[in-house]
């Protein structure tokens, strides 16, 4: 087990934790949840050991063995793919590593030869003569081949590095795993991988992560990191979602109960106050008005932002037309004769090689040309786009947020461009900000209200999700399920897709497919 005792953290006037005292125990996954800046990746370098800067006690067990999933992605370019994942055991990996070394010496003698022994004794007992065929299986489950298994770390792509590291925090049966966003850069098909490998893990685990279905899956517990403590719930995170409502409406009715009991008593008070007659019943009331609990209710650290998309017009049935497009890039074919049909108040998500589907927005978009084939919109789209990157709608700007929003509005008055920025969560001092200081979610915010501002019927979205905390998230799928226009969209985010699309096309080795049905339905077609 793994416990905390008095844990605060503050930095300046800032209190991110007080007094928190909480067991993790074995055989449960626990989804930490909390706002943008809540501290919940702080809270995973505090039971770490990374992060030393708080008062209170971390208990871990000496024996245990606590797993992390790094984040340097960089940081071992210069290992083999499978030795990766071995070293995420340090006590074997140093092991192998001193056996190695003793093997290596020229003038070997008997000593080296005691040594290297007791060490093989070492490594048998950690697993290590297993070690590269589960590293291997680890490796396979997530999508890395096993013809990469030898490769330089160097040689990977940004996802598939992701997915290595991954799988060297999965490596060796750890007692407590700490999984900080895992699900960032995996496909639909690792992620469930994942899912699965989570739900028959029988130690400890603690996870953060953006993705609902994801948390849902594997979690028999949420840890709400809010109003400076984390508060643990039994079950996964619709259940938490009810019940932290339910919560909030049983405080906001006791809350008004109090206050019209206060008021009741205030107008006793009042009435009969100066009556020799009630004069003693009076008093009473007054004692009662001072016990009373009148003060505020605690303020979340959760915000929702404001996201609903109202097209200006409707469009025709016709949508979009797609004939043979083409395209290749650094000599792939990404896009091989893709040809379909939109119409209007289609919701389709694409899911395969991210790069093919970027390609191809990119050419509906008028942002590149395919090398061979056509496409047509219909006359009365109108259409808007939120790209995968979205740097260059910010860099090299030194305009602040309302001046940034203004370029895009009909509207210049300034009081309705702070309205609107305050609905996506930008109020005071933050609206006048510099645009290219601003954090990824807040990036992906602000275009989200420029498209707002633009009121088209036709949406395309790459990895929308992407950079948001949940409550965004959660307000953004919203917006898409009430949006009547058409949708063209991707996501790795399970219940984003499925409770936004209708249909879905798979682009593979260029390749199009289209299945007419929802994407559990897709999913369960796919296993």
């Amino acid at each position: 087990m793994i416990s905390t005792s008095n844990i605060s953290l503050k930095y300046g006037a800032r209190t991110l934790f007080e007094n928190v005292s909480i067991r993790f125990l074995p055989g449960n996954c626990y989804g930490l949840i909390g706002a943008n800046g809540a501290g919940k990746s702080t809270f995973l370098k505090i039971l770490s050991g990374e992060n030393k800067e708080y008062s209170g006690d971390v208990s871990i067990p000496p024996k245990f063995r606590l797993s992390t999933l790094k984040q340097d992605q960089f940081a071992y370019d210069n290992e083999e793919v499978l030795q990766t994942v071995i070293m995420g055991d340090t006590a074997l990996s140093e092991a192998i590593r001193q056996r190695d070394e003793i093997y290596a010496k020229p003038d070997f003698s008997d000593e080296d030869g005691i040594a290297a022994g007791d060490l093989e004794e070492k490594i048998e007992s950690l697993g290590g003569y297993e070690a590269e065929s589960n590293a291997a299986q680890l490796l396979v489950g997530l999508g890395i081949s096993n013809d990469m298994h030898k490769k330089q770390m160097s040689a990977l792509t940004a996802s598939e590095k992701v997915k290595v590291l991954l799988a060297q925090s999965l490596f060796g049966n750890p007692d407590v795993l700490l999984l900080d966003e895992p699900t960032n850069n995996l496909d639909i098909h690792a992620i469930h991988w994942l899912e699965e490998f989570l739900a028959k893990f029988e130690k400890t685990t603690i996870v953060v992560s953006h993705d609902r279905h994801f948390l849902n899956q594997v979690c028999t517990h949420m840890a709400d990191i809010d109003f400076g403590k984390i508060t643990v719930f039994t079950g996964n995170y619709d259940f938490w979602w009810e019940s932290s409502q339910l919560i909030r409406s049983i405080e906001r009715d006791q809350k008004r109960k109090a206050e019209e009991k206060a008021k009741e008593l205030k107008d006793f008070i009042a009435r009969f106050s100066a009556n020799a007659s009630k004069s003693k019943q009076a008093t009473s009331r007054k004692k009662a008005l001072e016990k009373l609990d009148l003060g505020e209710m605690k303020a979340s650290t959760r915000k929702f932002p404001f996201i609903d998309f109202k097209p200006e017009r409707e469009a025709g049935n016709n949508l979009l037309n797609v004939e043979g497009i083409s395209k290749t890039i650094d000599g792939v074919k990404v896009l091989d004769n893709v040809t379909f049909e939109i119409l209007k108040s289609d919701k389709v998500a694409f899911m395969g090689n991210g790069i093919s589907i970027t390609a191809l927005f990119n050419i509906l978009m008028g942002e590149d040309t395919p090398d061979e084939g056509k496409f047509q919109w219909g006359v009365t789209t109108t259409c808007a786009y939120l790209p995968a990157e979205n740097a260059k709608y910010f860099e090299n700007s030194d305009l602040n947020l309302i001046d940034w929003l203004r370029q895009f509005s009909k509207e210049k008055d300034e009081a309705y461009i702070r309205g609107f920025l305050g609905r996506m969560l930008f109020t005071g001092d933050e609206s006048t900000k510099k645009v290219s200081v601003l954090s990824g979610g807040e990036k992906v915010r602000m275009m989200l209200s420029r498209i707002m501002l633009a009121s088209p019927n036709v949406l395309l979205l790459d990895g929308p999700t992407a950079h948001l905390d949940l409550e965004s998230i959660q307000a953004f799928n919203n917006g898409l399920i009430r949006f009547p226009g058409t949708i063209l969209f991707t996501s790795h985010d399970h219940q984003f897709v499925q409770t936004v699309a209708k249909r879905i096309f798979e682009i593979n080795e260029g390749q199009l497919k289209i299945f007419d049905q929802t994407f559990d339905e897709y999913m369960h077609v796919e296993d």
